[in-house]
């Protein structure tokens, strides 16, 4: 671990403690000598991170906002990569955020970082994910925001039309497909609805609220419920049929 890793890990360590940590607390945690933290901790408390704290008592943080500190390399291409699946899979507007944040962690990057960055051997591809899949994802996003109950005008697997009122509660992309999580006001009942199904979105003109048996922590609850169900049989849900509405 190079010293600028170990120094961001030992802000993390300190900061937001109750308690003070020692030295041999923390170089034990790091895999270095206490004589090394001693000399971190004089090193960040001249840099300005306040400190407080002294040898053989411990230390920690005090409640005070610090400048962003450099990310490490890996934590780095977790970030582009998740911007990136943000700027190919999802709706303009939050794909234009994404490019946005994209380009500020690439305009400070060190360059040793930067070149490991160009040869990253993640690739996303935006394949599939067309202006079908992206139509109402921003309309809903708002709606869901909102708590803004929808008419759903939609198409399903064998071309037949209908119109649904439901109340929006989330968007779960699949590995293949965006859904809109919601409940329909019709089956009183959790349903699923593919964005590249859906033919247009109205407001209803009413709102809804969520409670501990209809919101999006619910669903997923019994989403995986379901299937550890299904494990437990010794199946693997290939036989169940899962596609949304």
């Amino acid at each position: 671990m190079g010293k600028s890793e170990r120094l961001f890990q030992l802000v993390n360590l300190l900061k937001g403690r109750r308690l003070a940590i020692t030295a041999k607390a923390l170089a034990e945690r790091l895999g270095v000598s206490e004589r090394t933290i001693y000399r971190d901790i004089q090193h960040l408390q001249s840099s300005g991170v306040p400190i407080e704290g002294e040898a053989g008592i411990g230390y920690l943080i005090a409640d005070y906002p610090l400048p962003p500190m450099m990310f490490t390399y890996d934590e780095l291409t977790a970030l582009l990569l998740g911007s990136k699946m943000v700027d190919a899979w999802t709706d303009t507007q939050l794909g234009a955020n994404a490019k946005s944040a994209i380009a500020k962690i690439e305009a400070v990057l060190p360059h040793h970082l930067k070149q490991q960055h160009d040869h990253s051997p993640f690739l996303v591809s935006s394949y599939h994910h067309g202006p079908q899949q992206q139509a109402f994802s921003a309309q809903l996003r708002t709606a869901i925001e909102a708590k803004d109950v929808v008419l759903l005008h939609y198409q399903d697997a064998e071309l037949r039309q209908t119109q649904r009122i439901v109340e929006p509660l989330g968007l779960v992309y699949w590995g293949g497909k965006w859904t809109l999580v919601a409940f329909c006001q019709l089956r009183h009942d959790y349903r699923e609805f593919r964005l590249d199904r859906i033919l247009n979105v109205e407001s209803a003109g009413q709102r809804f609220t969520c409670h501990a048996q209809k919101n999006l922590s619910h669903y997923v609850a019994l989403v995986k419920a379901k299937y550890a169900a299904l494990a437990a049989e010794g199946r693997d849900g290939a036989d169940c049929d899962s596609s949304p509405a």
